[in-house]
């Protein structure tokens, strides 16, 4: 019995980890190139369903986005519905070829993006406070760009190859000024 259940967990980790390769989204326009559209300020709305489907938590993103040759800084302020607040900052290099790191004082690590087409995949893992402890997750997060403005964010949220969650994001870039 006890080796069914190591295979089982071993198949079940394995099909976990399968999914669609970023480049299968090469061909697909607008293409997106981080620079930019992820420079000035933008607005994201989003919430985190659990494993079951139900909303957790909703929230809005104030992003305010810059870069530097190949170094960007995404410095994220979110509100939730329930009133509480939280900053992200990321910094992001570009490594050429569609290529990407990033880092965040809450990421475990580095974040690894691929970008093709209007799709990019970032990977990494989250320290996420619940309660009083902290729980390293693995973030696989796509992105797609749908034009100049709105780009569309789903995250699959796991711990050990299990689904704990999904994240769904909607950007939308504000005009100059």
């Amino acid at each position: 019995m006890r080796r069914f259940f190591v295979l089982f967990v071993a198949l079940f980790g394995l099909w976990g980890c399968s999914s669609v390769n970023v480049d299968h989204y090469r061909a697909q326009q607008p293409v997106l190139e981080l620079r930019d559209y992820f420079n000035g300020t933008l607005d994201a709305w989003g919430m985190f369903q659990d494993r079951s489907g139900k909303v957790v938590k909703r929230f809005h993103v104030v992003i305010e986005a810059r870069w530097e040759g190949e170094v960007g800084t995404l410095d994220e302020r979110f509100t939730y519905a329930d009133g509480s607040t939280q900053r992200r900052v990321w910094t992001i290099t570009r490594l050429g070829e569609g290529r990407y790191t990033g880092r965040a004082d809450d990421v475990v690590g580095e974040a690894i993006g691929e970008a093709a087409g209007n799709a990019l995949r970032w990977r990494y893992v989250l320290a996420l406070p619940v309660d009083d402890k902290v729980y390293n997750v693995d973030f696989d997060d796509w992105m797609f760009l749908m034009d100049d403005k709105v780009m569309l964010n789903r995250s699959l949220m796991s711990k050990w190859g299990f689904r704990l969650g999904e994240v769904t994001l909607s950007f939308v870039k504000r005009a100059p000024q």
